[in-house]
């Protein structure tokens, strides 16, 4: 029998009636409490039993250690001085009384406007009784004023390195979003509401969906941001036509069919990151840049890195370089007869791919015509939050971690990844799946986001403490083949594209590492973040892209005389591939040549292991 639902809110003016908060139904109510509480045990259960057989170890003191110790610079200078500290309190209690004052004024009189409010565009608070129900303002209002408050205190704090403020600033953002009321049943109307309205039946369905992603987690909680179901590999993602060529221990080399009779002699080769897989290049025929480079008739190959386990625990950039790129290079000249070709690199990718690229030139060889770096950094000084997670102390410990599997677990990285975005990334996924009890959506970008790969344990530290650590590459001291390499031997062109909103590799950090290299560098500027400022098809008429200046001087002196240019980056891109060699040649038909026999059809199968 369909039980009847009569939690819908009924308006009064602009006030919400107290009705939507009472329970309808008790009967009905208490028995999915019930039902709630017994999915909570089989929640528990996932969490308990890999700690059990030993197949899940805790690793959660040493950030934990960390962040407390980052706090403590920060209280020790408040508390050093008891004015300070007086002085710290009553900011804190003056604004909770300027909330207090301000929500009996709006008893009386409804159009004031709140003391204070969201920022624009914060998606929390959009349900309308976080403004005219007064205990939700009034709730709404005492968080933001707290959270300013703590953010203001590191703000101020003298006497702390920027490392610790940047630290204690980033964990400062991840607690405040942790607690938002907007996160919690009973302090978020919408939630409140719904659980009235279905009498509860919400609570039961998002307990038994975190269990299921503790479970897929092994024994942590895999907070599921997309349906994956309604996606797969070469079906309806990862489609353009290829094959894989050549496969090693280390990567596969896709070559893809051509789209036009004649195509640019050169050949184009991409190095995409190994933290994440390739195909966010070519998730489906609209979006992808693969199939777009193929139509503007580039013969383009495609490394496919493997998802590493414990036998690939010693290999570094020496390796990565030698048995991927080199590899790949190889592979090309045998496929098509071309000793140089166009490349192009992704985000660490990219930095790999620049730091091959001063390997050749010290070492001579020209294998590598154009490059094309796609929100890369070489120069790590002002790298972004990712910087929070790498000093000594975390580096020990993270160093021991790795060492027992040879790896680092891909839900670890995408977890830095996603903490980066906690508030889009994290916590409207735990809202809308735990509390709302809804499936998210199926969505392209986030099935890639959630297709994590494990880190090699040599090659990640070897990032680490080469790049973010000790900044090596920039200042020529990273040691490859036995001997520093330096980017200012690189003499070949460099198409070096950043986006304005990245929070990965910012924007003014690829503008300084543009200075490290010795040749001409076309700097641009996308709109957007690091994937949708890359994945942006020129059909699709969004965003823009700052363009013109030479790199030198302050970046804001270069946005001041760039020329802004709406829509799409790639065709700038093309005409600049262009510019340097458009000689073209009949269509290679024939994938892998003469020399090569097709493994398998695209995307091949090491994108198929997942962690």
């Amino acid at each position: 029998m369909a039980e009847k639902n009569d939690g819908a809110p009924d308006k009064t003016g602009d006030r919400t009636s107290i009705d939507a908060y009472v329970i309808k139904d008790p009967e009905t109510f208490a028995r999915n409490l019930a039902r709630m509480i017994e999915e909570a045990g089989h929640a528990a259960s996932a969490w308990i039993a890999p700690r059990e057989t030993g197949e899940h170890t805790d690793t959660v003191a040493e950030p934990m250690a960390d962040v407390v110790k980052t706090f403590s610079k920060v209280s020790e200078y408040w508390l050093a001085d008891p004015q300070r500290a007086v002085e710290a309190q009553t900011r804190l209690f003056s604004a909770y009384m300027e909330v207090w004052s301000n929500s009996i004024r709006r008893m009386g009189d409804a159009s004031l406007a709140e003391a204070v409010e969201p920022e624009r565009g914060d998606r929390r608070f959009s349900d309308s009784d976080w403004k005219d129900n007064h205990f939700f303002s009034f709730l709404k209002q005492a968080y933001l004023v707290t959270s300013k408050w703590a953010s203001d205190l590191v703000e101020h704090t003298e006497d702390l390195d920027d490392h610790t403020r940047h630290k204690a600033t980033f964990y400062v953002k991840q607690l405040a979003n942790a607690i938002s009321p907007s996160n919690f049943m009973v302090s978020n109307p919408e939630i409140f509401k719904e659980t009235i309205a279905s009498n509860g039946a919400n609570l039961v369905t998002g307990m038994r969906m975190l269990a299921e992603d503790i479970e897929a987690g092994h024994g942590d909680i895999r907070v599921r941001q997309v349906d994956g179901s309604k996606f797969k590999l070469g079906e309806n993602i990862a489609v353009t036509p290829g094959k894989v060529i050549a496969r090693n221990d280390l990567v596969e080399i896709i070559q893809y069919e051509p789209a036009t009779e004649e195509v640019l002699k050169r050949p184009l080769l991409i190095c995409p990151p190994w933290i994440n897989k390739f195909y966010i290049l070519d998730l489906n025929p609209e979006k992808s840049f693969v199939k777009w480079a193929v139509e503007q008739g580039h013969t383009v190959f495609v490394m496919s890195w493997i998802n590493p386990d414990k036998r690939h625990a010693s290999l570094d950039w020496n390796d990565y370089i030698d048995d991927g790129i080199c590899f790949a290079l190889d592979t090309i000249k045998k496929a098509t007869g071309e000793k140089k070709v166009n490349a192009i690199g992704y985000c660490v990718g990219g930095t790999l791919l620049s730091a091959a690229l001063a390997l050749f030139a010290r070492e001579g060889k020209e294998r590598i015509a154009t490059a094309t770096l796609f929100t890369t950094q070489v120069d790590f000084v002002n790298a972004g939050d990712l910087k929070v997670f790498v000093d000594e102390d975390q580096l020990k410990t993270l160093e021991t971690q790795i060492r027992k599997t040879g790896y680092l677990e891909g839900s670890k990285m995408a977890t830095a990844f996603n903490m980066l975005r906690s508030g889009d990334l994290i916590w409207p996924y735990v809202v809308n799946n735990y509390m709302k009890g809804k499936e998210p959506m199926p969505f392209d970008l986030l099935y890639w986001n959630a297709d994590s790969t494990r880190m090699p344990g040599a090659n990640h530290i070897f990032y680490l403490r080469n790049c973010y650590y000790e900044n090596r590459l920039s200042n020529g001291k990273m040691v490859l083949h036995g001997a520093p390499v330096s980017l200012a031997d690189v003499k070949i062109p460099i198409y070096n594209l950043a986006t304005k909103e990245d929070h990965i590799a910012p924007a003014l950090s690829v503008f300084e590492g543009s200075k490290s290299f010795g040749s001409n560098v076309t700097y641009v500027m996308g709109g957007s973040g690091h994937i949708a400022g890359v994945i942006n098809p020129p059909a699709k008429n969004k965003y823009q892209f700052w363009s013109g200046p030479k790199v030198a001087g302050e970046f804001s002196k270069w946005m001041e005389k760039a020329k802004v240019n709406e829509g799409s980056w790639w065709p700038h891109w093309q005409a600049w591939i262009e510019k340097d060699d458009d000689t073209r040649v009949p269509a290679r038909t024939k994938l892998g040549g003469s020399k090569l026999k097709p493994l398998c059809d695209a995307p091949g199968e090491y994108v198929r292991e997942r962690s």
